[in-house]
């Protein structure tokens, strides 16, 4: 009866976040009646000078599956973006696991988009570093010009000198100081930052530029990253909200309709577009931080979207984007949109009836929603999609209450919640031992089963056991205490079977 019991819970559940979550795609609206509400990014008038270094790029999809389809279009996008703008091959360094232009689920075989109108961004694109060899640890010699350091790939790095221009573009889920990875362990904010202290201190740069599409983003910078690095980041959401996909089935717009799966990031596809539609030689930095902040908040109103944030070195956000980016020729006479043409450009923010973004976490469970709306009654295929909607949405269950009922057997029932969500003032890193924070992933998944791309939200919560000073045999104990109660499978989510996330 009990087994019976949790069973009719998890399928209720199941049922109120898929009607949730339909209610979010379908009921999200934004009224535009009035021109003069739309913000339009300034144009900074001013000549290219002392710009004569190489022009580099490194382009980081850091997920996998076709759930996930929108991470790798940004980044084939971004290389497509960054070959008009005149960046050669050979500068520029792509990851990607390459799972998803040529997956069975894949309606154009062999191509990706990234808009619903938008033409193929995948031919082309290098295969620098795919499956097994997108690591973590590639990615830091990458940037670091580490050949010796590289393991499988193309050996492709950043050969990069004193007077060169580095741009960084990162796209997939993330959470509070980190950012996932197909393969184990995933980037932490500490240990991104410090590779990019290495590279100034080795002055084998002028200028770096970094764009990080992920939730929580801000977290990666926010207390770490220095001024007086010569970098440059901004982020997709401030260090404790999600960032947001775009081009998803049942928004406006849509994606074609075979596609069962979002097309884009709102974040990355807003720095993109906006970079297609400007003369890049007279946007600068700012400029399209402006644009995109708009973009991204839903003209300011944040009834969807994010916080994008700005981070380093803001100084020089004054330069122009061509000096990181590049410039396409077709843009020169390009000047300031009429407001007419800023409307067609943003008019996926115009129709008042639809929704336009869904949560980064929740973009799974859409594209699994699709798949079982769209099987038919009765079948076998069905039925399987079915199950694996149920175990997914299972997983997050157990994931929230196993961390939920961790911290009430640490801090007690009424302070232990308040501890796990406490945000610390900005300019303060999330934690102040790192290393500390990574033993607790360690000590939380062998007793629990991996955090996974939704689990990642817990991070703030492990800071906080460390932050509150909590040791590893104590945390040990009452993970064992929290995840042996729990009547959920967790065998396919064990770290023996992938590895542990950090």
């Amino acid at each position: 009866m009990a087994e019976k019991t949790v069973s009719f819970r998890w399928l209720a559940v199941v049922t109120a976040i898929l009607l949730e979550l339909l209610s979010d795609v379908k009921a999200t609206s934004r009224s535009w009646a009035d021109e003069s509400r739309i913000v339009m990014p300034g144009i900074t008038s001013f000549t290219q000078k002392g710009i004569s270094g190489t022009k580099w790029a490194v382009l980081i999809a850091g997920s996998s599956g076709y759930g996930n389809y929108r991470h790798q279009a940004d980044v084939c996008h971004a290389y497509q973006l960054l070959r008009k703008g005149g960046l050669k091959e050979e500068n520029i360094v792509v990851f990607m696991y390459d799972d998803i232009a040529n997956s069975f689920e894949n309606p154009r075989p062999g191509v990706i988009i990234n808009n619903p109108q938008g033409s193929d961004v995948y031919h082309g694109v290098p295969k620098d570093y795919t499956g097994a060899n997108l690591t973590v640890d590639n990615f830091y010699a990458v940037i670091r010009g580490d050949r010796a350091a590289i393991q499988g790939g193309s050996g492709k790095v950043v050969d990069s000198g004193p007077d060169d221009y580095i741009f960084i573009f990162y796209s997939d889920h993330g959470g509070p100081g980190v950012l996932g990875m197909p393969t184990t362990p995933n980037i932490y904010a500490n240990d991104f930052v410090d590779v990019l202290k290495e590279k100034h201190a080795a002055g084998t740069y002028k200028e770096m530029v970094v764009y990080l599409e992920a939730c929580e983003s801000g977290s990666i910078f926010e207390g770490l990253l220095p001024e007086g690095l010569n970098i440059y980041a901004t982020t997709a959401s401030n260090a404790e909200e999600s960032s947001w996909g775009t081009y998803c089935p049942g928004m406006y717009p849509p994606p074609p309709p075979e596609f069962m799966t979002c097309l884009g990031d709102l974040y990355s596809v807003a720095w993109m577009e906006d970079s297609e539609v400007h003369n890049l030689n007279r946007e600068t930095l700012e400029d399209q931080y402006l644009s995109v902040k708009t973009r991204t908040s839903n003209h300011n109103t944040y009834s969807i979207g994010s916080h994008v944030m700005q981070y380093g070195d803001t100084k020089f956000k004054t330069h122009q984007l061509s000096a990181y980016l590049g410039f396409d020729p077709a843009n020169e006479n390009v000047t300031r949109p009429h407001a007419l043409q800023i409307l067609q450009m943003n008019k996926l923010f115009l129709e008042p009836t639809e929704s336009v973004g869904i949560n980064q976490r929740d973009a799974d469970l859409l594209h699994l929603w699709q798949k079982y709306h769209r099987a038919a009654e009765g079948s076998q295929e069905k039925m399987r999609i079915g199950k694996e909607i149920f175990d997914v949405i299972g997983y997050r269950i157990h994931l929230d209450d196993s961390m939920q009922l961790i911290g009430k057997l640490l801090f007690g029932n009424d302070v232990g919640p308040i501890i796990l969500k406490a945000v610390r003032p900005a300019g303060k890193p999330l934690v102040d031992d790192w290393g500390c924070l990574k033993r607790m992933v360690r000590t939380y998944e062998s007793q629990c089963g991996l955090l996974t791309q939704y689990g990642m939200k817990h991070m703030r919560a492990l800071a906080n056991i460390c932050n509150a000073g909590v040791d590893t045999d104590k945390m040990a104990s009452v993970a064992a205490k929290a995840c042996v109660r729990s009547s959920f499978p967790r065998e396919a989510w064990a770290p023996i079977q992938a590895g542990f996330s950090a």
